[in-house]
């Protein structure tokens, strides 16, 4: 049986941690953010090696181990009782992030919708991953050669996702509204979605 999945799309800084976090609140929702999993792995594991190579550089981390990863996560997720896949949609942000990952992830996930948070205002993006990084200890957001590297490979490399699902499922999000407008575009599309 496939996982009922929607997931959260955007650049980084879009707001995809935001609102994930939030949606992962509400009963039968189950939130994955792969990055947060990544920034969680003990720095001298063999992930947590890999991460720290890759986003330091501002790189994604090659598709085999972000998967195994992912997969790890939701098996203990499942079999702690945290999530629940007959019943739980699955609140994915930060992966598929390019489209062998979603071809990979294709025999595993029903996708009912794609939340694409689009902020056009590259500047905007930059200032918000400048935020984070002072608020959150985060290192992968702090230099801004390494933010305008993370912002090029989304480009290039996860904006050609949204294809691979198709525009019935996709439902664009303006992401420079506030968050709570942010959610409550989220939350009108949603019920529809994976129902």
């Amino acid at each position: 049986m496939k996982y009922r999945t929607a997931l959260l799309f955007g650049a980084p800084g879009s707001g995809k941690g935001t609102q994930g976090r939030i949606l992962g609140a509400i009963p039968n929702f189950y939130h994955f953010s792969c990055g947060e999993v990544f920034r969680n792995l003990t720095p001298d594991s063999e992930l947590g090696k890999i991460f720290l190579d890759y986003s330091g550089r501002g790189q994604l981390v090659p598709d085999e181990p972000t998967i195994r990863l992912w997969r790890q996560n939701i098996d203990g997720a499942e079999h702690a009782g945290r999530f629940i896949r007959s019943t739980d949609t699955l609140v994915l942000d930060g992966i598929p992030r390019n489209l062998n990952q979603a071809e990979m992830l294709s025999n595993l996930l029903d996708v009912r919708v794609v939340f694409y948070l689009s902020c056009p205002v590259m500047n905007k993006l930059v200032a918000r991953l400048q935020r984070r990084a002072l608020r959150e200890n985060r290192l992968d957001d702090a230099n801004i050669d390494v933010i305008r590297e993370r912002l090029e490979t989304y480009e290039r490399e996860t904006k050609p996702v949204l294809d691979f699902y198709g525009s019935g499922i996709v439902k664009t999000i303006d992401s420079t509204q506030t968050p709570i407008r942010v959610l409550l575009d989220i939350l009108q599309a949603v019920a529809g979605a994976t129902s």
